[in-house]
């Protein structure tokens, strides 16, 4: 238990101390910037939890007796901070690049934000390795002899952890489409909820990143596969996936097409039913009414 204790104080402190560097950032920067800081600061809160989860997930059942039950708690609980604390962040560049093909961001803001979410990464590495360093428990011990040669997150063949990753970013961003405009009470722990059923689900096959900044920070440097392989399974997979969830969702890219490839729009007002077919029969000409005789014609030959 002492270190699963550890565990959960580098994650309480994780989430404070990026709270306090979000909220200087919001009280001290423009808007502008305070937009790529906060992205900085989530990327950063999340790539050092899930660095963290994972030790317990690896090492935490033959090193500290952890059931599987443990990590997918608090994988849930870690999401539902994130989706609180994260202030409109996304950190994870499917999110960004989503954004860009819903035609809400442009491309210098969106490129920015992506550097800003792979500096977040790199920073919350670095940071982290330094704290297995210090070997509070054993699990940071054996992590900090571990690291230097890790092995592959990828434990299924390549295409296979494509189609696994896809189907993770397709159900996520799908999901975040629905539910963007839902209130935060709701829109919150649903997310957290399917993350974590997709890391149940996809998480002995590919660690379930679905975030291509978080992955090639976390694996690409470790054996056991080629950078090509990674980039197939990490960064293909998600975007297609991506892709594939706002096609879904919207019937076209509205960045690349403006017309609707697979749903047909809808009027606003429609006529009513059966007003052609009055109006036909009451525009029948006077004479035809007549049996085909003018007003008065009858009664003129008749008195004739």
């Amino acid at each position: 238990m002492a270190g699963l204790n550890v565990s959960l104080i580098f994650f309480f402190a994780t989430c404070a101390l990026c709270e306090a560097a979000r909220r200087a950032s919001r009280a001290l920067l423009p808007a502008g910037l305070y937009s790529l800081a906060r992205e900085v600061v989530a990327a950063m809160q999340l790539a050092a939890c899930c660095l963290e989860l994972r030790v317990l997930v690896e090492l935490g059942p033959w090193a500290g007796g952890f059931g599987p039950d443990l990590p997918l708690t608090l994988w849930f609980l870690l999401f539902l901070v994130h989706g609180v604390t994260f202030d409109g962040a996304s950190a994870n560049p499917t999110a960004a690049l989503q954004e860009f093909l819903m035609a809400e961001a442009t491309l210098p803001g969106t490129l920015l934000k992506l550097a800003a979410q792979g500096l977040g990464m790199q920073a919350a590495c670095a940071l982290t390795q330094l704290c297995w360093a210090w070997e509070l428990n054993d699990l940071h011990l054996l992590q900090s002899l571990l690291s230097l040669d890790c092995s592959s997150a990828l434990r299924t063949s390549v295409p296979h952890g494509m189609l696994a990753e896809g189907a993770c970013a397709f159900c996520f961003h799908l999901a975040l489409l629905r539910l963007r405009h839902s209130p935060q009470i709701h829109r919150v722990p649903a997310l957290a909820l399917l993350t974590t059923l997709l890391a149940y689900t996809a998480g002995p096959l590919t660690s379930a990143f679905f975030n291509p900044a978080l992955a090639a920070s976390v694996t690409f440097h470790c054996s056991g596969n080629t950078v090509l392989e990674y980039a197939q399974v990490y960064w293909l997979g998600p975007l297609t996936g991506m892709v594939l969830a706002v096609l879904l969702h919207e019937g076209h890219l509205p960045r690349l097409f403006q017309r609707n490839l697979l749903y047909r729009p809808r009027h606003k007002y429609r006529s009513p039913r059966g007003t052609l077919a009055l109006g036909s029969s009451n525009t029948r000409r006077p004479t035809e009414a007549c049996g085909g005789q003018e007003p008065g014609r009858s009664r003129a030959v008749a008195t004739q």
